[in-house]
């Protein structure tokens, strides 16, 4: 018997309408000073990691990169939409439990790893994943910045 395999991914902003993507990238380019074309990437990975942490119930031994980071808060500031969108993802209230001292590039690994392992892609640069990230070329994450 041969299992079927999925080849391909689905991104973050599946997982909303438009409509509130839009509202939620806009946001973030906004408060965070980010291009909406960084800001769409920030926030696809946001949700990415959200409904991975939320679906997987490790939440608390995951978190974001540097970068990823503004797309969550982006998320938990917009408080009614936030609750509903985790009440109707994962069925309970996600919350969020900030500790920066966890940014390894380990955990940035394994975080990217669990992500891509739900089936979603991953913005490697985002993350600090990528080749040209690697030290001594750090981008934000973990002790080599």
């Amino acid at each position: 018997m041969t299992t079927a395999v999925a080849t391909t991914t689905r991104t973050g902003h599946s997982l909303v309408p438009d409509t509130d993507f839009n509202m939620l990238a806009a946001f973030c380019a906004d408060e965070y000073g980010l291009e909406r074309a960084v800001a769409d990437r920030v926030v696809d990975q946001a949700l990415a990691l959200v409904f991975v942490m939320g679906t997987t119930g490790e939440g608390a031994s995951m978190a974001p990169s540097q970068q990823v980071d503004p797309g969550w808060h982006t998320l938990i500031l917009h408080t009614d939409w936030y609750a509903n969108w985790c009440e109707g993802s994962f069925g309970y209230f996600l919350h969020h439990q900030p500790n920066s001292k966890t940014r390894t590039g380990g955990l940035m690994t394994e975080v990217v790893q669990k992500i891509r392992a739900a089936g979603f892609e991953v913005d490697d640069q985002l993350w600090g994943t990528a080749a040209e990230c690697n030290p001594p070329a750090c981008c934000g994450d973990g002790p080599c910045c």
